[in-house]
């Protein structure tokens, strides 16, 4: 009975010695990161370990030439996105997929794979591939301690994919669809169907102005929201577009009109731009 006794009590210490040991928190080697980028229409979310350099030779040494790696450390690099995307002018779908790579002294193999469940590359299967793509290597002057991904040239239908660490780094474009939708929308709520809606024209019209499209359908967009509701913003807009059309008397006036609203409202960057729109008009 003493025996057993003991024996209970040896295995409730270890199990008060293993919750205590449980409970410590320690820094992560390689810390987690993430990053959520808006890009055009679509989400781009990354998560990613951050190993660090720590004196030693990485890309042919730590990280071996010609060998599937994790592009990071713990679990493999996961990106996802709401929409198609194109990696460097290659269709991927839109989901979640383990970003791999197999770096080479002059080039790298990005690997998009279906497969976010595993631990680094142990079990890595080919047959899981999305997409590969060749990329690259660009050497650095300075080295990067930990290792780094952003997204950087940010339009709104694109951005660029970076990842750096020591004297390495290597990119790929990301791209979007954009204008075949905003343009499907504008088709079903403004062309196909009149609406009187002032939101809906002003972005309609300010779509078509930004992208050098017909400027007389957004001279009418504009027009028709001004009407329905006059705005500083939007009478701005409407000077812009008679600017680009050459209607120099009409662009002043409108101007104008913005700049007098701006300022009753206490808007003093739209009183400025009217300014400055006015005095290129001018010149």
């Amino acid at each position: 009975m003493k025996t057993k006794n003991i024996i209970c009590l040896i295995g409730l210490f270890s199990l008060v010695n293993l919750n205590l040991f449980a409970q410590i928190k320690m820094p992560q080697a390689s810390p987690n990161s993430e990053i959520s980028q808006q890009v055009g229409l679509t989400t781009l979310h990354l998560e990613y370990s951050r190993p660090s350099k720590k004196d030693r030779k990485i890309f042919g040494e730590l990280v071996p030439f010609g060998k599937v790696w994790r592009t990071g450390a713990n679990n493999p690099t996961t990106i996802e996105f709401d929409t198609d995307i194109k990696v460097n002018g290659r269709t991927l779908k839109a989901g979640k997929y383990a970003i791999y790579s197999i770096p080479e002294k002059k080039e790298w193999t990005i690997i998009f794979s279906n497969n976010t469940e595993l631990w680094g590359a142990m079990g890595y299967d080919p047959s899981d591939d999305a997409l590969r793509i060749n990329v690259p290597v660009n050497k650095l002057k300075k080295p990067v301690e930990s290792m780094e991904i952003h997204f950087s040239d940010l339009t709104d239908s694109g951005a660029q994919f970076n990842l750096s660490w020591d004297k390495t780094t290597v990119n790929f474009k990301i791209e979007m669809e954009v204008d075949r939708v905003v343009m499907s929308q504008i088709t079903s709520l403004l062309i196909d169907k009149e609406t009187n809606d002032p939101g809906l024209l002003f972005q309609a019209a300010n779509y078509y102005y930004t992208q050098g499209k017909d400027l007389s359908l957004a001279s009418e967009w504009v027009a028709k929201s001004v009407e329905t509701d006059p705005k500083y913003y939007t009478v701005h807009l409407q000077a812009k577009i008679q600017a680009a059309l050459g209607n120099t008397r009409e662009a002043i006036a409108a101007a104008q009109k913005s700049m007098e609203m701006a300022e009753e409202a206490g808007n003093p960057d739209y009183v400025a731009l009217n300014q400055r729109l006015i005095n290129a008009i001018k010149k």
